[in-house]
């Protein structure tokens, strides 16, 4: 998750300090999430996803499938 949410924020040319902006959360706090210090909450995952206009679930990889 965390290396998907750096993705799509350099995808929309946002820096954290803009994207904390635009979703109305703390720049420390998208920081740590990044960095994988920190899990965030659904509403902050609601917000983040908002503000980079994704849906909730483009912030986390895809399921693997198991092997046979």
């Amino acid at each position: 998750m965390p290396a998907l949410l750096r993705h799509w924020r350099e995808q929309r040319g946002y820096s954290i300090r803009e994207l904390a902006r635009r979703a109305g959360v703390g720049f420390v706090s998208i920081s740590r999430i990044e960095n994988g210090h920190m899990s965030p909450t659904v509403t902050m995952l609601e917000k983040l996803a908002k503000a980079l206009r994704v849906h909730v679930t483009e912030l986390f990889p895809a399921p693997r499938r198991p092997r046979r």
